[in-house]
């Protein structure tokens, strides 16, 4: 059986606020001509098909052509809801659209009813966990803990058990959208931190035969039958050397896996680039990216006049300036930006509290930090898919 494992599509996002849906509409016609061209028979979708809970229209409008074009050319597509989407107005006619043969799974009650595809060796479960919130599944997962790994491991408990009805020799796909351990993650993707925990371990999806991930913006193999595709189009410049791909993966009579990259359409090049801004306005080598959407860290010692204005000049593209003076070792002084620049909210907090009194927190008080974290974050997310 061959498929076709994409991701993070993001529909409604922009790059520093140029929209980006004309080259996710360029996406997705490779996405159906790949379908067509490449023999495909399923295309798994594994969460954040929209940028937000409540997508602009012309995002709604893009994604209901692609489930009409998906439909059309007759091959059963499996999606599931990640953390940027509401299952729950994703999942709106569900049902209906089931008929179609595109199969929505946004409700973490069902994730033990499979998909059931078929080729000439015999019948594949294809199961569905869309992204599972620790604290809005638990009472449907009766786990104890509230952490990621829990949630899935007891979704994955289930999916097991009903693997375990099947004939013998039934092979297995799961989706899941989730940050698992030795995942390299970018700027783009939203902090699903539960606990302190975000990541989970690969083997939380031991006994199926492949895991379509999504979450994670970069294509990466964690293990030969755990795969993240990445998205589609880079959405921030910590993607810029991404090659944006699909995977094409082909499921063989006994479960064996055989992976192929599929690459997306570029529309423009990322480039980031660094040194004074004379420089960078000089330097032929940087002709190549004239073109490219453009990071500029200008490391002047002092700021330059209308640095965007003149930077644009040779650079019509360029989107984000960064500023990172010269300075002798011996002044040298880290921004504010640079000091919080990969630490968490839960590590900036007990650095402020180490600031303020003269000690960092102890371990209740860091259990407390980390339950309002969790709490915040929760909060946000049922006050924005109820919006």
């Amino acid at each position: 059986m061959r498929l076709l494992h994409t991701s993070d599509w993001h529909l409604g996002r922009s790059l520093h606020r140029v929209s980006m849906l004309d080259a996710q509409a360029a996406f997705l016609d490779h996405l159906v001509a790949t379908v067509r061209e490449r023999d495909v028979d399923a295309v798994l979708v594994a969460g954040d098909v929209y940028d937000r809970a409540v997508p602009p229209l012309t995002a709604v409008e893009l994604f209901d052509d692609a489930l009409h074009r998906l439909a059309a050319v007759g091959v059963p597509t499996v999606m599931i809801s990640g953390n940027h989407d509401s299952a729950r107005r994703l999942g709106v006619g569900a049902g209906l659209i089931e008929r179609a043969g595109i199969h929505l799974r946004t409700d973490p009650a069902g994730c033990d009813t499979p998909v059931v595809l078929a080729d000439d060796h015999g019948e594949v479960a294809c199961y569905g966990l869309p992204y599972l919130e620790p604290a809005l599944v638990k009472d449907e997962f009766k786990t104890d803990k509230t952490h990621h790994e829990a949630v899935i491991g007891a979704a994955m408990n289930r999916v097991r058990a009903d693997l375990a009805t099947r004939p013998a020799g039934t092979r297995s796909l799961v989706l899941a959208h989730a940050f698992v351990a030795g995942g390299q993650e970018s700027d783009s993707e939203r902090d699903i931190t539960v606990g302190g925990v975000a990541a989970v371990p690969a083997g939380v999806f031991d006994g199926v035969d492949y895991v379509a991930l999504g979450h994670l913006h970069g294509a990466q193999t964690i293990t030969e039958r755990v795969r993240y595709s990445g998205s589609p189009l880079a959405y921030s410049f910590s993607e810029a050397a991404h090659r944006k791909t699909m995977w094409l993966i082909d499921l063989g009579a006994a479960g064996e896996i055989e992976a192929e990259r599929v690459d997306c359409p570029v529309p423009r090049p990322l480039a980031r680039l660094r040194g004074r801004l004379d420089d960078l306005l000089d330097d032929p080598a940087l002709a190549a990216h004239e073109q490219s959407f453009v990071e500029a860290t200008l490391t002047d010692p002092v700021r330059p006049a209308d640095p965007m204005a003149r930077l644009t000049e040779r650079f019509p593209h360029a989107l984000s300036l960064v500023f990172e003076p010269e300075r002798a070792e011996q002044d040298a002084v880290d921004s504010y930006a640079q000091r919080l620049k990969g630490r968490s909210d839960q590590q900036i907090a007990e650095d402020f509290v180490a600031h303020v009194r003269g000690s960092g927190p102890n371990e209740r008080e860091r259990t407390v930090l980390r339950g309002a974290f969790d709490d915040v974050r929760v909060d946000d997310t049922v006050r924005e898919v109820a919006g």
